[in-house]
């Protein structure tokens, strides 16, 4: 599936998965991480998400572009990757589309990991009522602290060799605390949400007979996804914190083991579906 964004002046491929019964059926927008999907690094290729939803009565959307764009609305063009429009379409361009053409019941929620972990929660911010539940699976709420800032660099560049200055402006400008989860969780009341982390510990799946299809090898998988994952998993305190803080019901998962990595992935998507179900059906 291909939909044009008028915002990006470009087609935006899809992986789609539909159930049995599809109309009316809601929608769930499911992104991938800071290689968007272009890597090679995706949901249906890494995970079981295509069997896991095919007895689910669920549209599944998956954007298969994106790279280290944060799916956000960037300030000024790149020369990298120019000018991505990503909260535009996905908030404003898309779900018309999805809604018109799949013959939806207009519901929808959002889920995503890593880089996108982050990026679920700020467009349910930016988009009131849009998203009946997101799911978060390690991502970092934490966007505008200088720590924050510098690791939201760091990917940016890793992943698309774009200058983050170009998403957000300089470092301690309005766009990055308008686009801080942490800072902007009021917003999130009423939307049902689910947020995990793993503790970058070895787990279970940091085996060589458990690697993912294309993982890295299992060195990195274990030293840097092990680093990465301690990082979103105080992130992922941190927002937990505050969502009690302000009283705003969430369900947390925050396991004893787990690296960056798409075993831990896939098995925080099947948890999560009871939670994500029960938003779309409220």
């Amino acid at each position: 599936m291909v939909v044009r964004s008028p915002a990006m002046g470009q087609d935006v491929p899809f992986l789609l998965l539909r159930p049995e019964a599809a109309a009316g059926a809601p929608t769930l927008y499911l992104l991938n991480g800071a290689g968007g999907g272009e890597d090679g690094a995706n949901w249906l290729a890494q995970t079981d998400a295509m069997e896991f939803f095919s007895d689910k009565r669920v549209n599944v959307v998956i954007p298969e572009k994106g790279r280290g764009t944060y799916y956000t609305d960037w300030l000024r063009s790149d020369a990298a990757i120019g000018k991505p429009m990503w909260e535009t379409f996905l908030t404003r361009e898309l779900p018309p589309v999805i809604d018109a053409s799949l013959q939806t019941d207009g519901t929808q929620a959002i889920a995503g990991l890593s880089m996108s972990g982050t990026s679920v929660f700020n467009l349910a911010i930016a988009a009131p009522g849009l998203y009946r539940a997101v799911a978060s699976y390690s991502g970092c709420a934490r966007t505008s602290t200088p720590e924050g800032q510098a690791a939201v660099r760091g990917i940016v560049r890793t992943a698309s060799n774009a200058d983050a200055s170009n998403m957000w402006g300089p470092a301690g400008s309005s766009a990055w605390v308008r686009n801080d989860p942490y800072v902007n969780a009021a917003k999130l009341r009423g939307t049902t949400l689910y947020l995990s982390s793993g503790s970058g510990l070895p787990g279970k799946y940091d085996s060589p007979q458990y690697q993912a299809p294309g993982a890295p090898p299992l060195a990195d998988q274990i030293l840097v996804g092990g680093a990465l994952e301690a990082a979103t998993r105080y992130c992922t305190e941190q927002m937990a914190g505050r969502l009690a803080q302000l009283g705003i019901p969430a369900r947390v998962h925050l396991p004893g083991t787990g690296t960056h990595s798409w075993n831990y992935w896939r098995d925080e998507l099947h948890r999560s579906w009871p939670t994500i179900a029960a938003g779309l059906s409220r």
